[in-house]
C-alpha cells in the first residue's frame, strides 16, 4: 500500500508524544513492506533526514511553532498549502492519507484533493476540545477554533482515537466515518528499573500553562513537612521557567528542586527509572505516554483528574500510581507523601500493570489494527 504520512513536526527535532508516534508509524509501516512518505516542515539545517524505508518530503519552511507556549495559527496555515499543492501534484500516487487531526489546515487540504486523487483518508484524533477550552486557548477566536474542528470531524474520513474521552467527542461531532479506539502508542518494552533514589520524584515536559508544573513546586513545600527525603526534579523549559524558578527560591526550595532545563534523553531516562514516581500535574493530555513509559519500567506515575486529561484512563488507583482528585497544592501533597512511603510495593504493583496492559498498549497492537481497517 502506498500511505503518505501528515505531519508538521518530526522525532527528534521536535519532541512530544505525537511526533514519536508519527515517526515510529512510518518506520513499522515501511518495515511492513509499504510504500511511506512522510509530509512535514522543516526543522533542520543540514540535508532532509533518512528515515529507514520512508521518503521524508518537506513540505514548508523552517518556522517556530509556539509563542507563549501555544501554537501559532501561520505554521498549521503554511503546512496546510504546503500539503494541498504535495497532493494536487503527488495525489494520485498514494493509496491512503494518515493524518493528526491537528494541525487542521493539513487535514482539510487533503479532504478537498481526496476527490480527485482518490485516495482514502485517515485520521488520529488525539484530542478533540470543549468549545469552553477553545475559548479559554484563543479567547474570541476560539469559536473559529471549535467550527474549524468541527470542519475537520465531518470530512469523510476513518477515524481512530487513542483515548475514550477523545473518541467520545469526536463521536458527538458527527464524525463522517466508522471511528474506533487506538489504545497503544508504546515503542518500547519492558525496561529494567534502576535503585531507588529515596525520596525523588520528577517531571517531565514543556513547561507552559497548561502543565501546571507551579502546582507540583507548592505541593512539594507542603509535603516537605512530612517527608523531609521529598525532593524533585523538573526536565524542560518554557514561558512558565521564569515564574516556576522564581517561586522556587520564594519557598526556599533550592535544595529541594532542581529545574534541569533541556537535558540529554539518557539523563531523563535514567532519573525516570530510579525516582518513586513520575508527576504530571497537566490539566490536558490527550493521551499520556509518560504514565506508559514509566510503568514499562516499574515507576508510579501520579496524574490530576480533569475533564479535559485522558492520562486518567491509564492509571489504576494505588497499583500504578494515583489520580489526585482535585488540582490544590494539598490534595497532590497526600498522593507524593504516599509515593514516597509506599516506593517500593507501588513498584512492585506497577510491573505487574504493566505486564497485564503491555500487549494493547503497544504501538504494533494499533498498528496491527490500522493495517486491519486499511485493508
Amino acid at each position: 500500500m502506498r500511505i503518505c504520512i501528515l505531519y508538521d513536526c518530526l522525532f527528534p527535532w521536535t519532541i512530544g508524544g505525537a511526533e514519536r508516534w508519527y515517526r515510529n508509524l512510518a518506520e513499522r509501516l515501511a518495515a511492513e513492506g509499504h510504500d511511506v512518505t512522510y509530509l512535514t516542515l522543516r526543522q533542520w539545517d543540514e540535508a532532509v533526514p533518512v528515515l529507514p524505508g520512508v521518503r521524508v518530503v518537506p513540505v514548508g519552511p523552517r518556522m517556530s511553532l509556539y509563542r507563549a507556549g501555544k501554537r501559532r495559527v501561520w505554521p498549521p496555515v503554511r503546512f496546510g498549502i504546503g500539503v494541498f499543492l504535495h497532493l494536487l501534484r503527488n495525489g494520485r500516487r498514494y493509496d491512503r492519507v494518515h493524518t493528526a487531526s491537528f494541525p487542521f489546515f493539513s487535514l482539510i487540504a487533503a479532504g478537498i484533493v481526496r476527490p480527485w486523487a482518490g485516495y482514502a483518508v485517515s485520521v488520529d484524533w488525539h484530542e478533540v476540545w470543549t468549545r469552553s477550552y477553545w475559548q479559554s486557548y484563543l479567547g474570541r477566536l476560539g469559536i473559529v477554533g471549535a467550527a474549524i474542528q468541527r470542519w475537520c470531524a465531518h470530512i469523510p474520513q476513518r477515524a481512530f482515537s487513542f483515548s475514550q474521552l477523545h473518541l467520545e467527542r469526536l463521536r458527538a461531532l458527527g464524525v463522517n466515518g466508522p471511528s474506533s479506539l487506538l489504545p497503544g502508542e508504546y515503542a518500547g518494552g519492558t525496561r529494567a528499573s534502576l535503585p531507588l533514589e529515596p525520596g525523588h520524584v520528577i517531571f517531565a515536559g514543556r513547561l507552559i500553562p497548561e502543565k501546571r508544573v507551579g502546582l507540583l513546586v507548592e505541593a512539594i513545600a507542603l509535603a516537605a513537612h512530612q517527608s523531609p527525603g521529598l525532593h524533585a526534579t523538573i526536565f524542560g523549559r518554557g514561558p512558565e521557567f521564569a515564574a516556576i524558578e522564581r517561586r522556587v527560591c520564594e519557598l526556599g526550595l533550592e535544595q529541594r528542586i532542581r529545574l534541569a532545563g533541556f537535558v540529554d534523553e539518557e539523563e531523563v531516562d535514567h532519573a525516570m527509572r530510579s525516582a518513586a514516581a513520575i508527576i504530571q500535574p497537566s490539566e490536558r493530555e490527550g493521551y499520556g505516554m509518560v504514565v506508559v513509559e514509566a510503568s514499562a519500567a516499574g515507576i508510579p506515575a501520579v496524574v490530576i483528574a480533569g475533564e479535559d486529561n485522558a492520562a486518567v484512563e491509564l492509571v489504576e488507583e494505588g497499583v500504578n500510581g494515583f489520580v489526585v482528585p482535585e488540582p490544590t497544592p494539598q490534595a497532590l501533597a497526600i498522593r507524593l507523601v504516599a509515593c514516597v512511603e509506599r516506593a517500593d510495593s507501588l513498584r512492585a504493583s506497577t510491573r505487574v500493570w504493566y505486564a497485564a496492559n503491555a500487549e494493547r498498549l503497544s504501538i504494533d497492537y494499533s498498528i496491527t489494527q490500522l493495517l486491519a481497517h486499511f485493508a
